[in-house]
């Protein structure tokens, strides 16, 4: 920045609306080295030992980041299988499950069935016996009848 010694003010022609200032900066110093405050970063010479470290920091990063992406599809995969078999348990459960009320039902209907084929015989053989009281009442009266009735 340029110091109060070289800067020259002149003043230039009063006005009624104010006043006209001419400002003169001086010349730069030769020694004085112009710097800009958004000039980029001077580069420093970089080591082949400073250049190996970076590649070999890049490569454990690069490694890390893999072997985390390998661990979490381990995790899903994982996951999945999880998901898999206990789909498998509960379809495996519920099949237990129906092929037991089968079964129940089936032996159910199976004794309703046989209950009823008891109860059917049961009958017919009630009405065979009453069949048989009557042939055997028809037959006690029919020779009777026969011998007694001339006509």
């Amino acid at each position: 920045m340029a110091s109060a010694e070289d800067i020259q003010v002149k003043e230039l022609d009063k006005r009624a609306s104010g006043q006209a200032f001419e400002v003169i900066l001086g010349a730069p110093a030769p020694d004085a080295k112009g710097e800009f405050p958004l000039s980029p970063p001077k580069k420093k010479d970089v080591s082949l030992e400073e250049i190996q470290r970076k590649l070999d920091a890049a490569e454990e990063r690069r490694k890390n980041h893999e072997a985390e992406v390998l661990k979490h599809l381990a995790e899903k995969r994982e996951h999945e299988k999880e998901v898999l078999q206990k789909a498998m348990e509960e379809n495996n459960n519920f099949s237990k499950m129906a092929e037991e009320k089968l079964n129940l039902k089936m032996e159910a209907n199976k004794e309703n069935r046989t209950a009823i084929m008891a109860a059917m015989n049961e009958k017919f053989k009630e009405k065979d016996k009453k069949l048989e009281e009557v042939r055997k009442n028809k037959e006690v009266k029919e020779p009777g009848s026969e011998g007694t009735s001339e006509d």
